[in-house]
């Protein structure tokens, strides 16, 4: 979900469906809106040669989307084996279940309340199928729930909702932590700087070719929403909706709602950090 227009990083151009890496192709949902840009992002991760494949978000329940996923991978050769959720949110995940039931496969989540199967998602486990290496990233924030994977083949990382291919995201208070977020934004970072990861495969939006630059551009962006939000405070701005209204003035009203639960969040954070009277 985003909350502005700006451009992180350097964002491919073109199609948004269709091959990304060597290993990664993107099938886009037909949900587009203000909060979901261009649609959902479903992922398709695969080995070159193998058989076997992962896919990551499914998306919303469309039968068409969800039918179009599993030809593309046939496509291809290959079988979905197993599905993977970024987080809750039901552009991601609502259609779940019946790809469950069209593919066969197992759905692997954080939240067992999403899980069909036995098994969770651990930070920091590797998840290996048809010779396909995923690293889960625990990137808490967005969500209380919400994870990356980590594709090192690629030198690339899936984002789902954490970073976005156009805009910021949202931090959906009370689920979501400021804090945690701008810990899970260093953790990206980090593997930037530590594990040569280049390219991030986001939940919306285009391809983005400068991982790094779009984490630091994230990070700046939230100090910079911080230190408004707290000039807002000062200025006798009490109210959620008051500093939505100052702080995101030259935003569209129709993300006013969601930039609000960013706001609640940033004064949550402010407030913990005794940065803003209670």
């Amino acid at each position: 979900m985003t909350e502005a227009s700006a451009l992180p990083g350097q964002p491919r151009g073109g199609v948004i469906s269709g091959p990304a890496t060597a290993r990664a192709w993107c099938v886009l949902a037909p949900n587009p809106s203000p909060m979901t840009l261009d649609g959902t992002n479903t992922w398709i991760v695969a080995e070159p040669d193998s058989d076997l494949a992962v896919v990551i978000d499914p998306g919303p329940l469309d039968e068409s989307h969800l039918r179009a996923v599993i030809d593309t991978a046939e496509r291809a050769g290959k079988r979905i084996a197993l599905t993977l959720l970024t987080h809750g949110h039901p552009d991601h995940s609502d259609g779940a279940a019946r790809f469950a039931e069209l593919t066969g496969s197992s759905v692997r989540a954080l939240d067992p309340a999403l899980r069909l199967g036995d098994e969770g998602l651990d930070a920091g486990e590797v998840i290996t199928t048809g010779g396909l290496e995923l690293r889960v990233v625990p990137t808490p924030g967005h969500t209380g729930d919400s994870l990356s994977f980590h594709l090192p083949a690629d030198r690339a990382v899936l984002t789902g909702d954490t970073i976005l291919g156009r805009g910021t995201t949202v931090v959906a208070h009370p689920d979501g932590r400021l804090g945690d977020y701008l810990d899970s934004l260093r953790r990206l970072r980090s593997l930037t700087v530590d594990d040569g990861v280049a390219t991030v495969l986001p939940g919306h939006g285009p391809v983005l070719n400068d991982a790094q630059g779009a984490v630091e551009f994230y990070l700046a962006h939230r100090a910079h929403r911080l230190a408004q939000v707290e000039t807002a405070v000062e200025a006798g701005h009490r109210t959620p909706a008051a500093v939505v209204a100052s702080v995101y003035a030259d935003v569209d009203r129709s993300l006013w709602p969601a930039a609000e639960l960013s706001v609640r969040a940033q004064l949550d954070y402010l407030g913990e950090h005794g940065l803003i009277e209670g």
